[in-house]
């Protein structure tokens, strides 16, 4: 792996720095259960990627993207594309957002968990090994293993904000190794997340393709992040609009009063404009400038510091 790294990073170094037009290089693959996939489905069918967007994960992976050589501050974020737990966009809350975190020197890992085809706790245990992953490979990987966050948005969102309240969750260990590394993230960020599996303010997509046509009153209670929050919470960011129609405000706004009321650290930037699924995009006034304020929360909790 050491070898892998320095030969990508001499690679790097001859491009020089990517410019904020173009999409920072990947860089290594990582399979997340090289041991074999929990609940494998043999039969599963073939990934497809079609308009930037991955669908029938079958294999889960991270894929790296590195800063420029010489400018890591040694942070990592594992960023979960949204997609409503049908498809991934990985084009756009991937790569997009990876290009924005790794102009100040943050590592981003992209995570590609599973969905639909499996269903809870899949991602669950996908974007938990994620971290366990990252955390005990830290120094291989040129990162921290105390600066390590999730980074969600949409269903991708969901992802994260369970990282960030179910680290501790059973389904999330299979007995490998890689259990006894913690599983919590030391910080989060979220974009327009789904945070609620309860009506009225559930994105019901996500909720069927996550937990089925007609889960349970438990299921449905753990797998609402607002009520899983504890004190032991990471600190949060939170990013949404009020134009969002796909998963209603009122997601983050859940969220915030639970983790203010259990005292966790967070800090929610909610703007007027914006349709769901805006990314990065440029166009919308106040609302583009939201990755400027999630650098400048990371560097106030001293993250970006060397």
């Amino acid at each position: 792996m050491k070898q892998l790294l320095l030969a990508l990073l001499l690679v790097s170094a001859a491009a020089g720095v990517v410019s904020a037009a173009q999409p920072p290089t990947p860089q290594p693959v990582i399979v997340l259960w090289p041991e074999g996939v929990p609940g494998a489905k043999p039969n599963g069918g073939e990934e497809r990627t079609e308009d930037g967007r991955v669908y029938n994960v079958q294999n889960p992976t991270l894929t790296m993207f590195a800063p420029a050589p010489g400018t890591a501050v040694g942070t990592a974020v594992i960023n979960c594309p949204g997609g409503g737990y049908t498809r991934l966009a990985i084009s756009n809350e991937g790569e997009g957002i990876a290009r924005r975190l790794t102009a100040v020197g943050v590592t981003v890992f992209v995570l590609k968990y599973r969905l639909m085809e499996y269903g809870q706790p899949a991602p669950l245990q996908d974007v938990l090994r994620a971290v366990r992953y990252v955390r005990a490979h830290a120094a291989e990987l040129g990162v921290k293993p105390n600066r390590i966050g999730v980074f969600g948005s949409s269903a991708g969102g969901h992802v994260a904000a369970s990282a960030a309240t179910l680290y501790d969750a059973p389904e999330g260990r299979t007995g490998a190794a890689l259990d006894a590394s913690s599983a919590r993230p030391d910080f989060v960020g979220l974009l327009y997340p789904v945070i609620t599996m309860k009506p009225p303010f559930a994105h019901q997509g996500s909720r069927k393709n996550l937990l089925g046509d007609t889960p349970s009153d438990a299921l449905v209670e753990t797998y609402s992040m607002e009520t899983q929050v504890t004190r032991d919470t990471p600190p949060v960011f939170l990013v949404h609009t009020e134009e969002d129609t796909s998963v209603p405000m009122e997601n983050s706004l859940m969220f915030l009063q639970a983790l203010r009321k259990a005292g966790v650290p967070a800090e929610a930037h909610f703007f007027e404009k914006g349709p769901h699924g805006f990314g990065t995009r440029p166009d919308l006034g106040p609302t583009s400038e939201w990755p400027g304020r999630f650098v400048e929360w990371l560097r106030s909790h001293g993250w970006l510091g060397k």
